[in-house]
């Protein structure tokens, strides 16, 4: 078929005119594990074109989403702070984006005279709140809240099912759910639509359209945001075959696992803790592995846009994720938890050439990073001040190979799940956990114990480490609310909640 588009992303043969500030392109993809990429060792996983991102600037190996789900997640990387100050701690849709949290990268980025623009997933509310974004082109995915709760207009808040109804053999009733994969659910099965009607390829088509009718006389902020792969676990059929008549790997089990039996359901198309059938696990690796490589080659005709357009050299690239997806290990699905699989996300930062003569290619950093750090990044790469409101750091100095060398850091993870407040704290080699219900406790060596197989909490010899890496845990919890901490003890069995209480206040 040909480009149904219309949409030539070859410039129209002006020279972009050279400005004295980086743009800067923030990719976004949502549920993607941090070892999701054929540069980080997957054995699976082929992603030529991110690799290529990466062997062209730093990877961020031990990059982490402090609160792993989609909401509170992307609260951290619009406002650059900890979730201690954000206070969402959970899943909870509803609460009005602006009035919680008024400060944000795109917003500030605005005030200093770059146009800022977001395709594709928000995950906010009101849904169309633009959350200091110039303008937005939404595609939230199937997205509950908006569909069930208000008698809100579906197409008032999706931009792409409006552009999908408009396409040739569309019509009015023409849906994202036609096919009947849910969004949390395991099952999976190639799109059976043309592969350009298919949300990743909108994202692509609508950021090349709007880079061609940017204000060329200031830098541009544009948040692209795929909402795959996420479920529902639907690639185009060659993606899908890549992976599907692959090699079937079985999923890491810790025995550990035990320890949150109560919440097992085995063979439950939207299980967060249960073991699937082999094949349906093969077709669920298969269906999530094959989005990831349709994101990858759609990247790639975002990057020679670019450069048809003359911007390659001119713009900052970063991508991330906002957490990850179990995929079957411990026999859990899903995020929400402080595990490799949900929490640890891919990052690479790479800066724009023309204003980075000299900074290193091909790096990997293995010191902790978390998403509240991408604003304090941008800002400074952008040369704006950055607010006192963030809590993240700059790691422009990683990307500019200046670096400290006495680099140290932990960060405190938590979200509410399993019906109570699970709690991690991690420097990228070790991590102590704690769920508040019934005290359970864990401790894994990362560099030894990747995978996480090994709970060492009763371990003799590491006693003392574990002392320590618990008293990280109750620094960052004393004095909080919710009463975790009491007279210098971790205190089970406090009820966990998704937002601290004067954000809680917001929703009417």
């Amino acid at each position: 078929m040909s480009n149904p588009y219309g949409v030539n992303s070859r410039a129209s043969g002006s020279r972009s005119r050279r400005l004295d500030r980086p743009n800067i392109m923030l990719i976004c993809v949502d549920q993607m594990r941090g070892d999701a990429l054929s540069v980080a060792g997957h054995p699976v996983v082929k992603t030529p074109h991110l690799d290529e991102l990466a062997g062209q600037g730093t990877r961020f190996s031990r990059a982490y989403s402090a609160t792993p789900t989609c909401v509170p997640a992307r609260v951290g990387l619009f406002t650059g702070q900890s979730h201690e100050r954000h206070g969402r701690t959970g899943y909870r849709d509803g609460i009005p984006f602006t009035d919680a949290h008024p400060v944000t990268m795109q917003g500030v980025l605005r005030e200093h005279g770059y146009q800022t623009q977001a395709i594709g997933k928000m995950h906010v509310f009101p849904e169309r709140s633009r959350c200091g974004f110039d303008d937005v082109r939404l595609h939230d995915g199937f997205l509950h809240f908006g569909r069930r709760f208000g008698g809100r207009n579906l197409t008032a808040n999706d931009d792409y099912l409006t552009w999908l109804r408009r396409q040739p053999g569309m019509d009015a009733h023409a849906d994202y759910f036609d096919d009947g994969l849910g969004c949390n659910s395991m099952v999976a099965f190639p799109w059976n639509r043309d592969e350009y009607l298919h949300p990743t390829n909108w994202v692509v088509h609508e950021t090349l359209d709007w880079l061609q009718r940017r204000d060329p006389t200031v830098p541009f902020f544009n948040y692209v945001s795929f909402h795959r792969p996420h479920a529902p676990f639907n690639p185009p059929q060659w993606a899908w075959d890549q992976y599907y008549n692959g090699p079937r790997l079985e999923p890491p089990r810790g025995e550990w696992v035990q320890d949150f039996e109560e919440f097992r359901r085995d063979n439950y198309h939207q299980t967060v803790l249960g073991r699937l059938d082999p094949e349906s696990h093969h077709r669920t690796t298969s269906g999530y592995y094959g989005l990831i490589s349709h994101i990858d080659v759609q990247l790639n005709r975002l990057f020679e846009g670019l450069a048809d357009l003359e911007l390659l050299e001119d713009t900052m690239i970063i991508f991330v994720s906002d957490h990850g997806d179990m995929m079957g290990d411990h026999d859990m699905y899903r995020k929400s938890v402080g595990y490799e699989g949900s929490a640890h996300v891919p990052m690479i930062v790479r800066a724009a050439p023309r204003f980075s003569s000299g900074a290193p290619t091909g790096a990997v950093v293995d010191s902790v990073t978390e998403l509240r750090d991408i604003m304090p990044t941008v800002l400074d790469a952008a040369g704006v001040t950055i607010p006192e409101t963030v809590d993240g750091i700059s790691l422009m100095p990683f990307v500019s190979g200046n670096a400290p060398s006495d680099w140290s850091r932990d960060i405190h993870g938590e979200h509410t799940h399993f019906g109570q407040s699970l709690h991690w704290v991690t420097d990228g080699r070790r991590k102590y956990l704690w769920a508040s219900g019934r005290g359970i406790e864990q401790f894994f060596d990362l560099e030894q114990d990747p995978r996480e197989l090994e709970n060492l909490i009763n371990e003799p010899s590491r006693q003392a480490e574990i002392d320590h890496w618990r008293q990280r845990l109750i620094n960052y919890l004393d004095g909080r609310e919710e009463g975790y901490v009491a007279d210098g003890r971790l205190i089970t069995g406090r009820p966990a909640q998704t937002e601290r209480s004067d954000i809680s206040a917001l929703v009417s």
